[in-house]
């Protein structure tokens, strides 16, 4: 892990760059993830935004391992964390700038893990200019992952060595599909608007993570995925794998996603049908 490994800018990552990638996040989990799964406790954790996004040494000292290896396997490259972000906003902004950027959610579903829940994961996503080039979404648990770049196709993949495509979902009648909508982070007035729309659907709900949230849609178990919290670290990785397992991402006003964009609805969805009839339904959410 020491060598540096230059990468051209016009490719995304080799191969090999890619297996020394998922080798670092695979030990930074065992090293300063799993050792704490349901041994911190609330008290442990401290508090962000709300009472309700939490950060604990898990976060902190699992992106501090990831970085500094990520910056050592790519010298040139920015490296942004959640955390850091937290501690240094400003940091946010550089990664529509960069012409590689890696960015880290160290512990994606801090809740969850504080509150013991096996569904908490390692997002990692790889941008040019705030575009996202690849995705990969671990889960420290079952210790798989999918991953995808924008030359390949999304696969899940397992220490063992097995590996196999995924493919989003055939999608369906609005009655029919089933997603995941972060509902609850939404401010008041939105939801309010959202709020009569959601039984006309067949399912909703949130994981409060997105790594398994954007998993799941990858693998055709959900059609789609709705936020208006566009932080990048949540959300970039997702939304390269949902469009190279077949998918659709884009912002609900028609923009292509970039990292840049800090507000406006997103919405990833399982083909381009089922991205039309959602943004149909959802044409409130367009008004000022």
């Amino acid at each position: 892990m020491t060598d540096s490994l230059p990468i051209p800018l016009s490719a995304p990552l080799t191969p090999a760059q890619q297996t020394m990638l998922v080798n670092l996040v695979r030990r930074a989990a065992r090293a300063e993830i799993m050792p704490r799964f349901r041994t911190v406790t609330r008290a442990d954790a401290s508090t962000k935004s709300g009472p309700h996004d939490l950060v604990t040494e898990a976060d902190h000292q699992a992106e501090a391992m990831l970085a500094r290896g990520l910056q050592r396997m790519f010298p040139h490259a920015l490296i942004v964390g959640e955390e850091a972000v937290a501690a240094k906003p400003t940091l946010r902004e550089d990664v529509s700038e960069a012409e590689l950027a890696f960015i880290i959610d160290p512990v994606d579903g801090t809740w969850n893990f504080v509150h013991g829940l096996p569904l908490f994961g390692v997002i990692i996503a790889v941008t040019r200019f705030g575009r996202p080039v690849l995705g990969l979404l671990y889960d420290p648990v079952s210790d798989d992952w999918v991953i995808a770049d924008e030359a390949a196709p999304a696969r899940m993949a397992t220490v063992q060595g097995a590996e196999r495509l995924v493919r989003v979902s055939g999608g369906g009648a609005l009655a029919e599909l089933q997603g995941y909508i972060h509902f609850s982070l939404m401010p008041k007035d939105r939801q309010e608007k959202l709020a009569p729309l959601l039984p006309a659907l067949g399912r909703c709900n949130a994981l409060r993570c997105s790594c398994h949230e954007y998993r799941l849609l990858a693998q055709g178990a959900v059609d789609f995925v709705m936020s208006e919290v566009l932080n990048p670290w949540d959300h970039a990785a997702g939304v390269l794998i949902c469009q190279q397992a077949g998918g659709v991402a884009r912002m609900l006003d028609g923009r292509d996603y970039n990292t840049s964009i800090t507000q406006g609805t997103l919405l990833s969805a399982a083909n381009e049908a089922t991205w039309l009839s959602l943004k149909d339904h959802f044409a409130c959410l367009l008004e000022s």
